[in-house]
């Protein structure tokens, strides 16, 4: 007799798949996150430096590849997560036999690979802006930009499974924009005031920018090891604060 449980391993491929056509269906989601990092970085580094430096250039493409990870993970995580649960879908997936890692395993997916549009936008821009880089370096500096989507991702995780739908849509609003200022993303850390740029030191953006500026070789604020241990100790954190948060969650 032919069993009729889906193998683990299929039951993760096709929560990724659906999660991605999901996702491609939310032309209201999907566009914004995607041309507004772009936009960004096209209006600070090609409209506003209308000649820059290749060291500007490089300093905003290490940023603004951060940005692009911020949003897909904190809406998608963040403000979804908040409504598929209220409207019972969590709770559903809870009775089902579906692994739960299969449920943010996928959202994860999807939120890479919106996070892979923009930069992809990002890039070609940086080219134009005159930014040359070995293949290496593109290949480096891409990984950490698709990698900082996971703090923000369980962060987001953790807000949706305690927050109503607008009160997470707030939050990652406040998150999103006020993580990218005070880590630097949007404008060097050094043109901050004092007080922001302590603020901005207990934000995961700050530490991901900073990696990524020395990644491309432009100068940095502390220790490369130093920044990776503080993105480490947050990531572990994001990670008790998910859990958490579905563990108490009722739905």
């Amino acid at each position: 007799m032919t069993a009729l449980v889906a193998p683990p391993t299929g039951v993760w491929l096709r929560e990724a798949v659906a999660e991605l056509k999901r996702t491609s269906r939310l032309p209201q989601f999907l566009v914004p996150t995607v041309l507004t990092p772009a936009a960004f970085y096209g209006l600070f580094t090609l409209a506003v430096a209308k000649s820059p430096s290749p060291e500007y250039a490089l300093g905003t493409l290490a940023g603004y590849g951060v940005f692009a990870a911020t949003g897909p993970a904190l809406f998608g995580f963040g403000a979804g997560v908040a409504m598929e649960r209220e409207q019972g879908l969590i709770e559903l997936k809870r009775v089902s036999p579906m692994p739960a890692g299969a449920y943010v395993a996928a959202k994860l997916v999807a939120a890479v690979a919106t996070t892979a549009l923009a930069l992809v936008l990002i890039d070609a821009l940086a080219i134009v802006a005159g930014v040359r880089l070995s293949a290496a370096t593109w290949i480096a500096l891409t990984l950490l930009h698709l990698g900082s989507a996971i703090p923000f991702a369980l962060i987001g995780f953790g807000m949706g499974m305690r927050m109503s739908g607008k009160g997470a849509v707030a939050m990652a609003n406040a998150l999103f924009l006020g993580g990218s200022v005070l880590g630097g993303l949007w404008i060097p850390t050094l043109m901050l005031p004092g007080w922001m740029r302590t603020l901005g030191q207990v934000t995961p953006s700050y530490h991901l920018g900073q990696l990524a500026r020395g990644i491309v070789g432009v100068d940095t604020l502390g220790s490369p090891f130093a920044h990776a241990m503080a993105v480490a100790a947050m990531t572990a954190a994001g990670v008790a604060w998910a859990w958490s948060g579905w563990r108490r969650s009722p739905a």
